[in-house]
């Protein structure tokens, strides 16, 4: 396997991890001890400590992303696209989603803890623009 689907791989099981980690060992855990039901988490409303929050807000960041991430590497994959350049952008990408996502699920937001984690989704999205110019480049070379 090349270097951005292991990187694709690797961003889903983080994501199914900050599922289980962030929000099932939370929510079970009140169930299990009879302090919550079942219903107890609806959707569209607002409940949970915000540790919690910020623990459900980072899953759905990781589920919105993780599609576009996978577009760009099925592009470098369909168009036999390789180069040093994209493994390491696919392993910068992989470092700075991690690294977001411990920001939103472990500090207590301020307005720093709020840049840094910007900071590393834009490092994102700079990588996968740049991934995606690199595919492009390549293959109308």
């Amino acid at each position: 396997m090349t270097t951005p689907i292991w990187s694709l791989l690797a961003f889903a099981v983080w994501t199914i991890a900050v599922l289980l980690a962030g929000i099932g060992i939370r929510r079970w855990s009140l169930i299990l001890t009879g302090n919550a039901q079942l219903t107890d988490f609806p959707a569209d409303t607002v409940h949970g400590s915000p540790a919690y929050r910020r623990a459900v807000r980072a899953h759905a960041n990781c589920v919105e992303n993780l599609p576009m991430f996978g577009a760009i590497v099925f592009a470098i994959s369909a168009s036999g696209v390789a180069s040093p350049t994209i493994d390491t952008l696919a392993v910068v990408f992989l470092i700075a989603r991690v690294c977001q996502s411990l920001v939103h699920m472990l500090l207590l937001e301020t307005n720093t803890t709020v840049l840094v984690r910007f900071s590393f989704f834009f490092a994102q999205i700079i990588v996968m623009l740049w991934l995606a110019g690199e595919v492009v480049r390549h293959a109308t070379a």
